[in-house]
């Protein structure tokens, strides 16, 4: 089947499709029709005939086109316009034409997932029911590579494990699948790969302080030559790790038939001869005698390298001794060199190469412990400029900071913070303003905030206040004095953006997490579920609210966990969560349990 496809420039009177071939211009150097478009009339698009090829340099052109006849036109009727969402909001319709005609349909799939469904993929160390759950086995720590062929996890045993993308391999089969599998909806699937140790418990004995092996945090560090370099640390040391293939090196055997070395006509032993731990046989062993006359060769064993390979976890560096307090963050800067960490008090500057030194570029500990008002809860490099970060408070408030101010960044050059409402203030307002995680979008413009009950959007260049408000919490407002009883107001849960902004996402109790649309209109607010059906306990999606005086969208106020007469389970919380650099998918962290998800 012949296919001819139409490219055409958006927006243009698409409904109407008048064509003539008068006004079509063709360039001898494209092997395809160039079309003109405009605003202000139909666009006018050649054909080229489905029984010759397109014309070559010493042909005309014009001779290839041919006129609409109405069987051609019920033809073009077949044809399925999808529009294709980018980042850079560029539009084009792809229509394909089958010179088969008839009723034949024609699929065509959105290439970029902004569809509003939301499908599970895959699920890594499913719970299976009544199974009980290990301490050790529950996931801290999620994080996507930035080319997003690579996932890495962390638990509370110190342990990193490695995922790796399988769908972009090269896959072999006929033109006509390639074209079929262009059109298929597409999301990434991941298999193991290797883990390690990273951590241990540790013990320090001028504080008389256990250090638990918990991963706290992942980051990925620019790979080079074929490895996967990645930093992970916990409450106090961070560790540098390079994870490569290396062929595996194994010992050669000696030459000695044990059932003809006995010279003196004693039977060879019934039980074959013991493997030694280097991989050697024990053929020397106390009934072992050698010939008259001697061996006459010898070949000692040698270590040989097979064409087997194998992944090898290394730690390249260790920085330590830098934090008094715990870390809760880590982040690399945009320059592949340096990153920085932080703890309740203090953000640390590293440089990869260096684990014996770091600068202190931010200190908020007071000259009296008294005086402590707020700590620092995370911190993140800007994603394009690495003299940039962001580190937010206990109060609510995230402070833009430029390292080439000053050494030491106690000024910041730009602070967010949403102002108190009047009369609203309580026991609760402090905790629950508490941020406990916050992230750049892609391009550095946005800063996403999680607090407690909200999900706040923030433009860096407008601080003023935040430019979008989520209601993730808001349903549990009555239920503050309960949630501080059992220590669940203290939890930290994390937030996500998609690479293209469009979307974000936090988690929430019950495992359950939600989706909101951040693009301007969008009235998306999804509520899914961490299980193999995500939308079980989906629920309908409020009307959107009218802006506020602020101009700050309000969405989701409705409660997750209402549906269904389902009350929430607070011991059941999904905290750690990461959105695919690339794709609208989204890997999440339930218990021991790694789900992933796509629309």
């Amino acid at each position: 089947m012949i296919k001819a496809y139409a490219i055409l420039a958006i927006p243009c009177y698409i409904a109407s499709l008048g064509f003539s071939t008068s006004s079509s211009t063709f360039d001898h150097n494209r092997t395809k029709p160039m079309v003109a478009a405009r605003h202000d009339r139909p666009v006018n698009v050649p054909l080229v005939s489905p029984s010759h090829s397109f014309a070559s340099e010493d042909e005309d052109p014009m001779s290839k086109v041919v006129s609409l006849s109405s069987t051609s036109k019920r033809e073009v009727k077949n044809l399925k316009l999808k529009l294709i969402s980018e980042v850079d909001k560029v539009r084009i319709v792809i229509t394909r034409f089958d010179p088969q005609g008839g009723n034949k349909k024609i699929e065509t799939v959105k290439k970029s997932g902004h569809g509003g469904t939301w499908r599970f993929s895959q699920v890594f160390g499913e719970r299976t029911a009544g199974e009980e759950v290990q301490e050790v086995d529950i996931i801290s720590a999620i994080e996507f590579d930035k080319s997003g062929d690579h996932l890495a996890t962390g638990d509370r045993g110190g342990r990193v494990v490695l995922f790796e993308r399988t769908d972009t391999k090269d896959r072999g089969g006929s033109r006509r699948d390639a074209e079929q599998m262009d059109y298929a909806v597409k999301h990434p699937e991941f298999r193991y790969k290797t883990e390690f140790q990273s951590h241990e418990p540790e013990f320090d004995y001028l504080k008389s302080l256990e250090i638990e092996e918990k991963i706290n945090k992942i980051r990925w560090c620019q790979p080079a030559n074929g490895a996967l370099f990645l930093l992970s640390t916990n409450d106090k040391t961070i560790k540098y790790w390079k994870v490569q293939e290396k062929k595996i090196k194994k010992i050669s055997e000696m030459n000695i038939d044990p059932s003809k070395a006995f010279g003196d006509n004693r039977p060879s032993p019934s039980s074959p001869p013991q493997l030694l731990p280097n991989g050697v046989h024990d053929y020397l062993s106390k009934d072992f005698s050698f010939p008259p006359g001697g061996i006459p060769s010898l070949r000692l064993p040698m270590v040989v390298t097979s064409q087997e390979t194998s992944l090898v976890a290394r730690c390249r560096r260790v920085y330590a001794h830098a934090h008094d307090y715990h870390i809760n963050s880590i982040s690399n800067s945009s320059d592949g060199e340096t990153f920085i960490s932080a703890d309740d008090l203090r953000v640390n500057l590293w440089n990869l190469e260096i684990s014996n030194q770091s600068f202190n570029i931010v200190d908020v500990k007071p000259t009296n412990m008294e005086d402590l008002t707020e700590v620092i809860t995370s911190a993140e490099f800007h994603p394009i400029h690495c003299n940039m970060l962001a580190y937010s408070s206990s109060k609510g408030s995230i402070r833009l900071i430029d390292m080439r101010q000053s050494a030491l960044c106690d000024s910041h050059t730009k602070l967010f913070e949403e102002p108190e409402a009047p009369g609203s203030r309580s026991f609760f307002t402090e905790i629950i303003a508490s941020i406990s995680d916050i992230k750049f979008s892609r391009d550095g413009r946005y800063i996403l905030s999680r607090d407690y009950m909200t999900l706040k959007l923030w433009d860096i260049n407008m601080d003023s206040g935040p430019v979008a408000s989520y209601q993730v919490h808001e349903h549990l407002r009555p239920k503050l004095c309960d949630l501080y009883e059992n220590d669940s107001i203290f939890d930290k849960f994390e937030c996500c953006v998609s690479g293209d902004g469009l979307r974000v996402a936090t988690g929430s109790y019950s495992n359950l997490f939600r989706v909101f649309g951040a693009s301007k209109g969008s009235t998306e607010a999804a509520t899914l579920e961490a299980s193999k059906n995500p939308t079980r306990r989906q629920i309908q999606t409020p009307a959107r609210p009218s802006r506020s005086m602020t101009s700050m969208i309000r969405r989701g106020s409705e409660s997750p966990g209402a549906e269904n007469g389902n009350a929430n389970d607070f011991t059941n919380k999904l905290l750690h969560m990461a959105w695919h650099p690339t794709e609208n998918s989204i890997a999440c962290a339930a218990a021991n349990s790694l789900y992933m998800y796509y629309a």
